[in-house]
């Protein structure tokens, strides 16, 4: 844990107050980098960006899943409904770039079906912000619903049959037995799925990686990417340490917030 998680945690956090190009010996700087992050038109956009995400890939893949698990949980062979859906998580990250980068690019797939009904100026999926944005979480939502959907299947499956068959006894059914009933015993699996959702979101950056490299210009970069950019591509180590500590205290603040508020919940209850 030392070597692998805390030195180079410390190393990345010294490297962050210096200006550091990989050569020589970094020197100290102070907060500038993290002026010149905030200064940086770029990194905010890249910040709204990756908020696109969290809300993105929370609305669609956690949605979605949840519906996919309540229309499939009781039907004979919903097992195999569900299994299309859970095979897209099997592909990486990089993978599912490149396989919405042909569908999405220009004359790529899409295009070429949209001409064949007769729409011969398609919008430009890839190149024009923040369409971008949008149908690369689209692309990462069908990677992810199968999964949680998966997630809140096992959740439907460990709730007990009595307080359910009770329910139906009273006349409970559709949205008011989801409401009375499944949907509080979920909650615990909800906020694991969440949590996970966020954390996964606000480090986005394979799938942004292989389908934009966060082009039009820098229009679709996350912070994730801007790091990378920084470090590797500009060999600016000072500037992308503050980048990555602050991605950092971002995530661990919003995880720290998010299991608190489910705590409060649970001991409200």
């Amino acid at each position: 844990m030392a070597v692998l998680l805390y030195l180079p945690l410390l190393w990345t956090t010294f490297l962050s107050f210096t200006e550091y190009n990989g050569l020589g010996d970094p020197e100290w700087v102070g907060i500038d980098n993290y002026i010149e992050m905030f200064e940086d038109p770029a990194f905010v956009g890249s910040l709204l960006n990756t908020l696109l995400w969290v809300i993105g890939t929370l609305l669609i893949p956690v949605g979605v899943g949840l519906m996919i698990a309540l229309l499939t949980w009781n039907l004979p062979g919903g097992v195999w409904l569900r299994l299309p859906f859970l095979i897209p998580y099997a592909v990486s990250g990089i993978g599912v770039g490149v396989i919405w980068s042909f569908i999405l690019s220009a004359n790529g797939a899409l295009d070429q079906a949209l001409e064949a009904v007769g729409i011969v100026d398609p919008p430009r999926w890839l190149l024009d912000a923040p369409l971008n944005t949008i149908v690369m979480i689209l692309a990462a939502s069908w990677q992810g619903v199968g999964v949680n959907a998966l997630l809140f299947t096992i959740g439907l499956q460990s709730i007990p049959k009595e307080p359910l068959e009770a329910a139906r006894v009273d006349g409970a059914t559709g949205l008011r037995l989801f409401g009375s009933i499944l949907w509080p015993m979920l909650r615990p699996l909800t906020a694991v799925v969440v949590g996970l959702s966020i954390v996964a979101s606000l480090k986005t950056f394979d799938i942004v990686l292989s389908m934009t490299r966060g082009g039009p210009g820098r229009a679709s970069e996350t912070l994730a990417l801007t790091m990378y950019r920084e470090t590797f591509v500009n060999s600016d180590y000072g500037l992308g340490s503050a980048i990555a500590v602050f991605l950092s205290v971002v995530t661990l603040v919003a995880s720290v917030l998010y299991l608190r508020q489910q705590l409060s919940q649970k001991h409200e209850m």
